[in-house]
């Protein structure tokens, strides 16, 4: 008895690998920049078993993120970059997809920045928490009139940045139960983290804090520290709810990626 062979277009096709996760940092030059971020990417692999999650630098540092998508193209995988950044600019909205378009072969899709979202108020809250700013109800609550919070980001010329970090501080606000949050930036943008806690003062909130955001420690992180009258949040590392933002985008982006995908198939 011969047995005929199915013919190519019956035949069964090999599973396609799940696309990568590759993270996406700035870098920076200070070494705890790198460190902060594998160990949030630790984070990540344990609320996502078997997902290939990579990191990847813009600059400074490596894996370097040109290097990271040539791999990828090289072991013919797909790939999802999550920018560990707040807002678009120009490294979202030109350097990631230049850098994605630069390399022949690769299938590739750009997430949005991590932007305001509520688990982004929750990490942003929890380091607070940490470094000593007490919850309403609480006995050493502080007097919600005189108490402000500065939320100090990187900065950029794009204006959909600013408005991003605006949303982000009213998130913010609303977390910590109306207390008023007023973006600051270290580059590119007013105001500074000084001229924020001015302005906040000048309104009778003499209990200012601090809220850092930024992935990991740097030189911007440590300026807006160092400018604080009272206290200063740690930049949101490997904060669980952080962890969720990152893959929350990366499902965001695959979830995009496939109702475009069938709309196409719908066409044809």
């Amino acid at each position: 008895m011969h047995h005929r062979t199915a013919p190519a277009h019956h035949r069964t096709a090999p599973a396609r690998r799940p696309a990568a996760l590759v993270a996406v940092g700035h870098g920076s030059r200070d070494p705890r920049a790198r460190a902060t971020l594998l160990r949030l990417l630790d984070r990540v692999r344990a609320l996502r078993p078997g997902l290939d999650v990579r990191l990847a630098h813009i600059e400074l540092n490596a894996p370097l993120l040109d290097e990271t998508l040539a791999d990828l193209a090289a072991e013919g995988r797909e790939a999802v970059l999550v920018p560990l950044l707040f807002a678009p600019g120009h490294h979202v909205t030109h350097d990631l997809p230049a850098a994605v378009a630069a390399v022949s072969g690769l299938r590739a899709r750009v997430a949005a920045p991590l932007g305001a979202h509520p688990l982004l108020a929750e990490a942003l809250a929890g380091r607070l928490a940490e470094a000593g700013w007490s919850p309403d109800g609480h006995p050493d609550a502080h007097d919600p009139r005189t108490t402000g919070v500065v939320l100090a980001a990187a900065g950029s010329r794009d204006p959909r940045s600013g408005a991003e970090t605006r949303r982000i501080a009213a998130l913010l606000g609303e977390r910590l139960g109306g207390v008023p949050v007023v973006p600051a930036y270290a580059s590119a943008a007013a105001p500074t983290v000084p001229e924020a806690v001015a302005a906040l003062a000048a309104r009778g909130r003499h209990r200012i804090a601090v809220a850092s955001c930024f992935t990991a420690p740097g030189l911007f992180a440590a300026r807006a520290a160092a400018h604080t009258p009272w206290i200063a949040a740690a930049p949101l590392g490997a904060h669980p709810a952080l962890a969720r933002l990152v893959l929350h985008r990366h499902d965001r982006a695959l979830a995009a990626s496939a109702a475009l995908h069938g709309r196409e198939l719908a066409v044809v």
